[in-house]
Order: structure tokens, then sequence, then C-alpha cells
């Protein structure tokens, strides 16, 4: 029956007419118009997907804040959109949303520290190095991959 209200409507009949014809009541061909023009299906079954906690404007703040603010991580970001919102937002979802965005949430990391030891050596070697020659440093192979330990 649902189907026939909306064949009957999309033909271009009047909602009365096909009330009347149906004997069903015009509220409902409304209603029934209405949803399959909004979700362009007829059935009664729902998604199955859970429904987004983000709005597409709430997305769109979310990646500009990130562009602005580089350096904010995506517990940050998702506690200011939080607040913003008025609805809490997991810092995973912010995560997805950036994703989504083709930004990566980023995590602040802090360089390993130097211990004395490591500065020390490392200034011996400078020291000792200092005074070699361009042609002494031609037969030394210099590569990201080699791991080096002093």
């Amino acid at each position: 029956m649902r189907w026939r209200v909306v064949g009957m409507l999309q033909a271009g009949a009047r909602q009365t007419a096909v009330a009347r014809e149906l004997n069903v009541l015009r509220s409902v061909n409304h209603r029934l118009w209405n949803h399959c023009q909004r979700d362009q299906n007829s059935s009664r079954r729902r998604e199955s997907r859970r429904r987004r906690i983000t709005r597409t404007a709430d997305d769109r703040y979310l990646l500009q804040s990130a562009r602005r603010r580089r350096t904010l991580t995506a517990r940050q970001l998702a506690s200011q959109l939080s607040a913003t919102a008025g609805r809490p937002i997991s810092h995973q979802t912010v995560s997805r949303r950036l994703h989504e965005g083709g930004l990566f949430a980023r995590r602040s990391v802090v360089c390993v520290p130097l211990y004395p030891a490591h500065v020390r050596g490392r200034l011996h070697w400078a020291r000792e190095h200092l005074s070699w020659t361009p042609e002494q440093w031609g037969h030394v192979l210099f590569t990201d991959e080699s791991r080096f330990n002093i």
C-alpha cells in the first residue's frame, strides 16, 4: 500500500485524490510523502547504522580549529568541541572526523631527553672531528637507517 501511495504521488496525483481513492487519511499520505522525499525510501525500516554524534557544522568547525592550531591534540580538540557543541564528544570521534577531512589526529610528542653522558659523548665526538678535511669526511657514510650508539 505504501508503494502505491508513493507511486501515485510521483505520477503527479494530488494527495487528497490519493487519500480518497485508497481510503486513507490525507495526513498519512503527507507523512509518507515527506518520509519518502527525505530518505529516498518509503520503507518503515530504519537504517542499522548508528547516528553520528557530530553534525556537518561540527565537523567543519573541528577541521578549521585543527588547521588553525596545529599543536592541539585530539583530546584537546575533543574537549573544545564538547564545550562548543554542549554535548560530550570523544577524542576517538575527533580522530575519525579529522581523518575523514584529510587530517590526522596529533599527539604532542617531546623529543627523548639527552642524558649528561650523551651530551658529553656528542661534544667529545664533535671536538675530535673538528679539524677533519673534506677528503676525510668523503670516506664517511651517513645514513638515516643506521643506529649509532655513542
